[in-house]
């Protein structure tokens, strides 16, 4: 998997984007990956030092459309701490 495959999309919330400030950024990566790979992908597409990584398996929501339920698919968020001093400039534009 190349660093375009794991990291899928950047998670833009009230709660992710106040975690900017300590140096921690969010985003929606692919759920076959592990950690060392989300690390990998994060230091060669953002050009930044990760200090460690947290992920999690995020359930889909039921969603309603009329009488007819549904499931949102289930995804995998990773949580990156990069070292003291880095940041991603992607993020910067949007707090």
């Amino acid at each position: 998997m190349n660093a375009r495959q794991v990291i899928l999309r950047p998670v833009i919330t009230e709660l992710s984007m106040a975690a900017t400030a300590n140096g921690k950024y969010t985003f929606a990566v692919d759920p076959r990956a592990n950690k060392t790979q989300i690390k990998q992908a994060v230091q060669e597409i953002f050009n930044v030092k990760v200090r460690s990584v947290h992920t999690m398996n995020v359930p889909g929501k039921e969603r309603r459309v009329g009488v007819h339920l549904g499931r949102k698919p289930d995804w995998k968020k990773a949580i990156v701490t990069l070292e003291e001093g880095q940041r991603i400039e992607f993020f910067e534009g949007l707090r």
